[in-house]
């Protein structure tokens, strides 16, 4: 007990001894009683809360007492005690017949008596015929592992209820121990099309699609959730994921369809350029990369903009010196970026501009990814530039090994490479 309700308890009993209160002595226990029981509850103190509880039943018989009583007997696994108080409100409170029958079935669930538990399930429903009494039927067989059984209730309190959490549990028997998949994947989907994209329904089917692999199940429900949080400020951070999961989703089945979708949304210019550029439409990856800048001033744009406008470019060498200052610009800003370090690099070296600056940043690159191909193959290029045929021929017989010459520019360097270290013989 807190100090302050014995603070409390003691004034009231003084309060009490000497005064000509009006009140009786059943009122001031009554009132000490409440006042005990919520200072229990608020500390979560929950065995003092039935005690408490049970007094105060015992002394006004009021209901509400009797409820909680039953409440904290539940709390505190005292199973046989919430037994013999939902029979004294069977009794006692006949117009509550059925909640004090639904009490009594949870506490012989709860000590394992499925038997007389379904027994009493079964004449309740027959007296209240609703969705709850059918799925707490539905939840015994559940618990007795008879789930063919339990399908069959929980179906009746799902036509009866519609509600989320039912069906839940109506799909989750289907799927998981009765192998119908396409029994529970046609409850759920035909939820959503009738009810909307509930969040526990949408998460179950997103997670059975993923299962199956099936991505346009998957991005039918990011859709529908997409549509339904885009507009609420407060759910940002949600909206975000779920862009970036139909993004990648999109990109895996189709990246047109994935640049259609940034498009009309506008929610991420950078991962767009990425896009056009993977699907070999530099021009429009070059212009948006240019307006992007513009925005932003982050000099790392600076380095795709000189690698595309390299690329698109009919004359390499005349837009050379543009190109060169730009990747200047992305790199003296700090930035470590072994793409970028690559590409100048090997610039730099296969048009014989500054062979030994152009190691120099390959050797950057290959910090980042020692491992990298096109790398490996810059740098064995700068050497094999420079003379330095037997390390160049090192490097490049494991590219070979890896590659089996596959790629022409590979293939290309192998040959010179090899020829310049047999002439070195």
């Amino acid at each position: 007990m807190s100090s302050n309700i014995r603070l409390i308890t003691i004034t009231l009993f003084l309060l009490f001894s000497i005064s000509e209160a009006k009140t009786t002595i059943k009122d001031t226990q009554e009132d000490l009683y409440i006042m005990l029981a919520l200072d229990s509850e608020k500390a979560q103190d929950y065995p003092y809360s039935f005690v408490y509880y049970n007094k105060l039943f015992k002394i006004s018989e009021t209901e509400n007492y009797l409820k909680k009583a039953i409440f904290y007997s539940y709390k505190t696994k005292n199973f046989k005690t919430m037994v013999k108080l939902s029979n004294i409100g069977i009794d006692k409170f006949k117009e509550n017949k059925e909640y004090y029958t639904q009490q009594k079935i949870i506490s012989f669930i709860s000590q394992n008596k499925t038997k007389q538990a379904l027994a009493d399930a079964k004449v309740l429903l027959k007296e209240f015929n609703n969705a709850t009494n059918y799925e707490i039927i539905a939840n015994i067989y559940y618990a007795k592992e008879d789930y063919k059984n339990s399908l069959t209730y929980y179906e009746s309190a799902y036509t009866k209820n519609q509600n989320e959490k039912t069906l839940l549990k109506l799909a989750n028997v289907l799927y998981t121990y009765l192998n119908q998949k396409e029994t529970a994947l046609a409850y759920l989907e035909t939820h959503i099309q009738t009810k909307g994209c509930n969040p526990i329904i949408c998460d179950k089917l997103m997670l059975i699609y993923q299962e199956q692999g099936n991505i346009d199940g998957m991005l039918s429900i990011l859709n529908k959730m997409y549509n339904k949080y885009k507009k609420n400020p407060s759910l940002d951070k949600t909206t975000l994921l779920i862009q970036n999961l139909i993004i990648s989703l999109l990109e895996k089945k189709d990246i047109k369809q994935a640049i259609l979708f940034l498009e009309e949304t506008k929610i991420d210019k950078s991962k767009l350029i990425n896009l056009y550029y993977q699907d070999g439409q530099l021009k429009k990856a070059l212009k948006l990369t240019k307006k992007l800048y513009r925005e932003t001033k982050k000099p790392e744009l600076l380095g795709k903009i000189a690698m595309y406008r390299f690329q698109l470019a009919d004359d390499k060498i005349k837009v050379m010196k543009n190109v060169i200052a730009n990747f200047e610009l992305a790199l003296s800003s700090g930035i470590n970026n072994a793409s970028y370090q690559n590409y100048y690099g090997y610039l730099l070296i296969d048009y014989d501009i500054d062979v030994k600056k152009g190691i120099s940043l390959v050797k950057a690159a290959l910090k980042t990814s020692p491992n990298n191909i096109a790398y490996l193959d810059s740098l064995a290029w700068g050497y094999y530039k420079i003379g330095n045929c037997k390390d160049s021929y090192k490097i490049m017989s494991k590219i070979v090994s890896i590659t089996k010459l596959k790629d022409d520019e590979i293939k290309l360097h192998w040959e010179k490479i090899k020829n310049c270290k047999e002439n070195k013989k």
